[in-house]
């Protein structure tokens, strides 16, 4: 049986009976937040908008964030190690938003502790990794929604039933993806973070990543660092792979190349400041991404091409181009709401019905499989063939 026939039976088995509390439709869920930094605090407070959660636990290795997300939660208790978290009882659910290297030992003692998880997206730091946190939450029969608020996007969910399910686009051979100047990759450390503050456990925020003394920068801005995120291709092609792997029902490519470098930003990073990634799929289509942080350019996109039209998405809108409209959008649809509110209501509904989640554990694998194939190919500086159903890179 192949890796993907034993994620399909194995989540087809979930049942309300495996939830450890059964809850009424008014019953409140109750939530920990496993690292408290800018992402963590706003998804929170997302939480929070909903009126379904109660914030009953904040976890993060350095103190004066507790303290920040507990002002938004005033009833939640502090830790400082996840573990101790996860060890309550009346806990049904966490929001990991820890750093790309925690991810996976978090995600994994989560699982285990028979809580459901909304892990933030890249959900692995390596491609290994996917597998073990799939198990985990089939094995533990819980609810993993990882990050990539686009599978509930209502704009994204439109586009993909009017334009690209109904053949609108004819046969579409190309999907161009791009993300420039993410500001979260130019994070500067402040000034009060030269000496490491006494709260704050360096050692811990390191886990599983080599030792090395304390440096701001790489805590403050780790995007930037290839020991703790995968960059650019990893943050932020994620989420793109991830919409084209939704509109065309495919996550299953064959073989990456890329090619880039640190080119503006000679600040100690390891990360690529530009980067180009092309995949190649065995349904006869490729997908590139491109990026880079080099001043004069921003802005995001997904473009879908094919033989009769193509379609232009990004968080805020739709447009769709017919090949004989000289170029001009004959449709443009608009975003109703922002995509992470639509994510949480989604994760929050299937952790009543048990229902397997938009942006579910083994979706988030394949997308962060899918961006870490172009990273491998960035730092081998080779073309990588690649073997979607049992997960292994090839020989040349």
């Amino acid at each position: 049986m192949h890796r993907r026939d034993f994620v399909r039976v194995t989540a087809a088995s979930m049942t309300a009976a495996s939830y450890s509390r059964v809850m009424g439709a008014n019953d409140k869920v109750n939530l920990g937040l496993i690292g408290a930094g800018g992402r963590g605090k706003y998804v929170m407070g997302v939480f929070q908008q909903t009126a379904k959660v109660n914030v009953t636990a904040v976890c993060d290795v350095y103190a004066a964030r507790i303290d920040q997300a507990m002002q938004k939660a005033p009833s939640a208790k502090g830790f400082n190690d996840h573990r101790k978290l996860l060890e309550s009882k009346e806990l049904d659910a966490v929001l990991i938003a820890t750093p790309d290297h925690w991810h996976s030992g978090t995600a994994i003692d989560a699982l285990s502790a028979g809580k459901d998880v909304y892990v933030e997206k890249p959900l692995t730091l390596s491609i290994e990794e996917g597998p073990k946190i799939v198990k985990a939450a089939r094995v533990n029969n819980r609810i993993c929604q990882v990050g990539m608020q686009q599978r509930s996007g209502s704009h994204y969910i439109q586009a993909k039933e009017e334009y690209i399910k109904t053949g609108k686009l004819g046969k579409i051979t190309l999907a161009r993806t791009w993300w420039h100047g993410n500001g979260a990759h130019l994070q500067k450390a402040p000034p009060e973070l030269r000496t490491r503050p006494s709260n704050l456990d360096w050692a811990r925020f390191l886990g599983p990543v080599k030792w090395r003394d304390w440096d701001p920068q790489q805590f403050w801005n780790f995007r930037a660092y290839l020991d703790f995120g995968g960059g650019q291709v990893t943050d932020l092609f994620t989420h793109w792979i991830d919409v084209v792997h939704m509109f065309m029902d495919q996550d299953n490519p064959t073989s990456a190349v890329a090619s880039g470098g640190i080119y503006s930003y000679k600040d100690g990073r390891t990360a690529p400041d530009t980067i180009n990634v092309l995949l190649e799929y065995p349904q006869e289509w490729t997908a590139t991404f491109e990026a880079t942080l080099a001043p004069g350019i921003k802005g995001a996109a997904v473009e879908i091409c094919g033989t009769e039209g193509r379609l232009l998405i990004t968080r805020s809108q739709f447009e769709y181009f017919p090949k004989d409209s000289s170029n001009k959008a004959t449709v443009t649809v608009k975003a109703p709401k922002e995509q992470t509110i639509e994510h949480v209501e989604n994760f929050l509904d299937c952790v009543r019905s048990r229902k397997l989640p938009n942006g579910d554990v083994w979706v988030g694998h394949r997308s962060a499989q899918a961006s870490h194939l172009g990273n491998i190919a960035y730092v081998q500086k080779r073309r990588l063939r690649f073997d979607p159903d049992r997960e292994e890179i090839l020989p040349l």
